[in-house]
């Protein structure tokens, strides 16, 4: 890996690594295949795979993947839609939108330290860079923008040390992730149990519908609900403020003194809040009080080009640093309405709701009378605290390994410029 002078020699990532190296054939002896799309993966999280019959696959479907292939994606290389496959499956075919890296050599380069190499985030940015100033309609770059990446490489031993190092504590936050979403999954099937089919327990610990529950017709809702629930809105049990305004001037640097990072649509995907490289960081002076987010309190996409985007929202399971920008609005909940809110707005009912009721010539809008026509069938006071009882201890562990990303992302983002400069060595 050296040269002569004994500096570590620079390889483009077009001299170790075959770009887009195979694509799928008409001869090709597959049937079923499963599907990667590009805005199904970012930073290596894969969110869904689709699965099709070669008949019906996406035009789209087209690259060829195997053990340690690394996907990039070409439009928008800010919204870190890249990934590792370590071990796909042998059907699984992903996007022409993304270039496609395979190792030529294993015993010189680490799949797993080329892949970190390629997405540190002053490369990312650089991508970007590339990608606005092209010609195309939506800032994309091409296959040989990756391939001319320059960068130095230690020796194979140490590439993989250090690889080890990072992907350790990439696999504690997927770890993390993959037990909150079971938790999560825990309190949402008690809500659907509970708020949707009605089969709360009775006062004998049967299921109330199911055991004969005395339900009622309601005319507002145009359905039986059980006998004693109101019908609410989501106004009637919280309270909205709109995010803080700002222009490109008012934008500071995250090494400016009393600096806030302004959260925004983008950083809401699946329910939880994620961070990019893209980010805002105003003055401290203009958040208001009422702009700060506390325990319990939710940020909502209030105003977006897609459907798709407006009305998703997060709930913070902790007090945030943070704000939230003037697309968005911040929702705190009564008291004890917390976790039923959590599981309403993130229900496939209200988001269709969203989609049926919000709409613009460009710019989808949501506002507060829209909340006063989300409505549902509310419990009671007492089934509402049985209800916190039993959820509340698995929200407040989603907290703490929520927490525990956040402070593993932080060092793992501290370390990789560290690791891959050589300004610290793993010994």
């Amino acid at each position: 890996m050296k040269t002569e002078n004994g500096k570590l020699k620079k390889y483009k990532l077009g001299e170790i690594c075959d770009l887009n190296l195979s694509s799928l054939k008409s001869s090709d002896k597959i049937d079923k295949i499963l599907y990667l799309d590009t805005s199904s993966i970012t930073e290596n999280k894969i969110a869904g795979l689709q699965s099709f019959s070669i008949a019906n696959a996406p035009s789209r479907a087209q690259r060829k993947v195997k053990k340690n292939t690394i996907i990039f994606s070409t439009v928008r290389p800010n919204q870190n839609h890249f990934g590792i496959l370590r071990n796909p499956q042998t059907n699984l075919i992903v996007s022409s939108g993304f270039t496609t890296l395979d190792i030529r050599n294993p015993e010189e380069f680490d799949a797993e330290y080329v892949y970190l190499k390629l997405t540190q985030p002053y490369v990312v940015n650089h991508l970007q860079t590339l990608a606005q100033n092209s010609v195309s309609a939506y800032p994309s770059i091409n296959p040989d923008d990756i391939g001319n990446l320059s960068f130095t490489f230690p020796p194979l031993h140490i590439q993989q040390k250090i690889a080890a190092v990072l992907t350790a504590l990439d696999d504690k936050i997927a770890l993390n992730r993959r037990m909150n979403a079971k938790l999560e999954q825990m309190a949402k099937r008690l809500y659907d149990h509970w708020f949707v089919q009605f089969d709360f327990p009775n006062a004998d610990s049967k299921p109330y519908k199911a055991s004969g529950g005395k339900m009622v017709w309601n005319e507002t809702l145009k359905r039986e609900i059980p006998a004693g629930w109101e019908v609410k809105s989501v106004n009637d049990i919280s309270i909205s403020y709109r995010g803080v305004g700002y222009s490109a001037d008012d934008e500071k640097s995250v090494n400016d003194k009393d600096v806030v990072l302004i959260l925004r649509g983008n950083n809401i995907s699946n329910n939880h809040i994620v961070y990019d490289s893209n980010t805002v960081y105003l003055d401290k002076s203009f958040v208001s009080e009422e702009q700060k987010i506390h325990k319990y309190d939710f940020i909502m996409t209030m105003s977006s080009g897609s459907k798709e985007h407006v009305g998703k929202s997060a709930m913070f399971l902790f007090d945030s640093p943070h704000s939230y920008g003037a697309f968005c609005n911040k929702i705190t909940p009564n008291k004890e309405c917390q976790f039923f809110l959590e599981n309403y707005l993130h229900s496939e009912f209200f988001k269709k709701y969203i989609k049926v009721t919000c709409s613009g010539t460009g710019i989808n809008n949501l506002t507060n009378e829209h909340f006063d026509k989300a409505l549902f069938a509310f419990p009671t006071e007492n089934l509402l605290k049985s209800f916190n009882k039993k959820v509340g201890p698995i929200y407040e562990q989603v907290g703490v390994l929520e927490q525990e990303i956040q402070k593993l992302t932080a060092l793992r983002d501290r370390l990789l410029p560290l690791l891959m400069n050589g300004q610290v060595e793993v010994r």
